[in-house]
Order: structure tokens, then C-alpha cells, then sequence
């Protein structure tokens, strides 16, 4: 009875643990959740890996890679700019002094072709001196020639460097052009036309720099009132 006894005393905590099946699955699903929560966790996931060094090092020399390609970038754009720089200041200065020398000799060569006409006025006048006490016929004659001549000479230098002679005679009047001076009656010419001009107008290059001086032809009866 005695060894019974205690073959019962030793099983009884396994009889126990019978008796309460509940709190035996309790005890170990808490058991499992707690393993399942480290893993999960990664406080029982063996030992950690190394960190990714040449990656990271990779990536570093990529980056300088990168930096020292922008520097040569920016280095041969800034070169670049300088020498645009550089070029447009000599263009500057070079168109300066063209337009200085331009506002200089711009009216060289007509100057060089007015010295013809002031050679012909030169040799008329001598030779009207010269032969004033013979013949006053042949210097008047030689003097008309002379002037002449002048006239001549002075009309195709103008035409030369495109200054011309207005001849509004017959036109009709444009005050760009016509200045005027008094009013005329209108015979065999319409009224507003031109009909004599008093000073000649002229035009360089198709802009005029002197108004001619005209009379205008008008009514008899508008010039009488004009008149007065």
C-alpha cells in the first residue's frame, strides 16, 4: 500500500495537468506566440548580415564621377562666355571706330570732286582778269562759258552722290517738299500746281534737305484776296 501511495504522489501532477486540459493548451500557446513574436521580431533570426560596404562604396565614386564632369562642365562654359565676351567687346570697339570714321571722311570724296569745280572757277576768273583789258566781249563770253561749265560740273557731282535738283515746275504742291512764297493766277495751269519757283529744293537720297520756294497758281479771284 505504501509504494501505491507513492506511485500516486508521483503522478499526480500529470493527473493534474489531465484535470485541466485548458490551462495546459494555454500555457502553451502563450509558449508558441512568444517564439512566433521573436522571429517575427527578428530577435531569434540566427545572426545579422554584414552591411552592403561596396555598394556604399560604389555609389560614393559614382557621385564624384558625377562632380568632377559637372566641374569640367561649368569650367568649359565658363571659357566659353569669356571668350563670347572677349569677341563681342573687340566687335564693339571696332564698329566705334568705323562710325568715327565714317562721320570723318563720309564726305572725303565729295570734297575731292567739289576741288574740280573750285579749279574751274579759279581758271574762269583768271582768265577774265587776264583778258579784261583787251576785249570786254571775249571776257564776258569766257566768264558765261566758265560759269557754265560750273553748273555743269556741280549738277553731275550732285548726282554722283544723290543730291538732286527739285523741278516741281507743273507739279502739283506738296508742302513736304514746296515752301509757299506767294501765289500766282492760274492761266493755262490748274489751280495747286507749281507755277515758278523762287530757290531751288533739293534731296539727298530721296529725303529733302531744302524746300524749294514756290509760287502756287490759284484762281484770279483767290489771288486777288491773297494780294490783299
Amino acid at each position: 500500500m505504501a509504494g501505491g501511495g507513492s506511485v500516486r504522489n508521483c503522478l499526480s501532477p500529470l493527473f493534474q495537468l489531465s484535470h485541466h486540459p485548458f490551462r495546459c493548451n494555454r500555457g502553451l500557446l502563450f509558449t508558441f506566440s512568444t517564439a512566433a513574436q521573436q522571429r517575427s521580431t527578428g530577435d531569434d533570426c540566427g545572426p545579422e548580415e554584414p552591411p552592403d560596404e561596396p555598394r556604399h562604396l560604389l555609389n560614393e565614386n559614382s557621385s564624384d564621377h558625377k562632380a568632377i564632369k559637372l566641374e569640367e562642365q561649368v569650367r568649359v562654359l565658363t571659357e566659353r562666355y569669356q571668350r563670347a565676351l572677349t569677341d563681342s567687346e573687340n566687335v564693339r570697339r571696332r564698329t566705334q571706330k568705323f562710325v568715327e570714321d565714317a562721320k570723318l571722311f563720309g564726305i572725303q570724296s565729295f570734297c575731292r570732286d567739289l576741288v574740280e569745280v573750285a579749279d574751274i572757277l579759279e581758271r574762269t576768273t583768271e582768265t577774265a582778269v587776264g583778258e579784261e583789258q583787251y576785249d570786254s566781249t571775249l571776257t564776258l563770253k569766257r566768264i558765261c562759258e566758265g560759269l557754265s561749265l560750273i553748273d555743269s560740273k556741280l549738277q553731275s557731282i550732285f548726282a554722283k552722290h544723290g543730291l538732286q535738283k527739285m523741278n516741281p515746275i507743273g507739279g502739283k504742291y506738296n508742302p513736304y517738299d514746296h515752301e509757299i512764297v506767294c501765289h500766282v493766277p492760274a492761266e493755262d495751269m490748274q489751280p495747286g500746281t507749281v507755277a515758278l519757283v523762287t530757290l531751288d529744293g533739293y534731296k539727298l537720297l530721296g529725303r529733302t534737305i531744302r524746300h524749294a520756294h514756290v509760287g502756287v497758281a490759284v484762281e484770279s479771284q483767290e489771288c486777288d484776296e491773297h494780294a490783299h
